[in-house]
């Protein structure tokens, strides 16, 4: 995963912190989706599909801030955000179809 590989070259005292905080995250996004469709519920799967972008966005913020500690360059977090914003993207076709097979 990305943010693993990028959260190795974060400062030690951040192991506890911003580390652990932005690998929670950003493994939720992948969990939720996971477990909404082990759902039977449309609604349900909606749900969580909306916890993972949740999940997307609170990780998007948790990377702003590790640009401004200097943990990571601009370039870097231009790149994670296009892969966040592709991510977005999808999930809101998925939660699309979803919704317009429930009709």
């Amino acid at each position: 995963m990305v943010v693993n590989d990028l959260i190795k070259s974060f400062p030690i005292e951040e192991r506890y912190a911003l580390s652990s905080q932005l690998r929670r995250a950003s493994t939720s996004v992948m969990f939720n989706i996971a477990e909404g469709f082990g759902r039977y519920s449309i609604n349900d799967r909606l749900r969580f599909l909306e916890i993972a972008n949740g999940s997307l966005m609170e990780t998007s913020s948790e990377l702003e801030l590790a640009e401004a500690y200097g943990y990571i360059s601009d370039e870097e977090l231009n790149q994670l955000d296009q892969q966040i914003l592709s991510i977005v993207k999808q999930l809101a076709g998925l939660r699309k179809s979803l919704m317009a097979n429930n009709k």
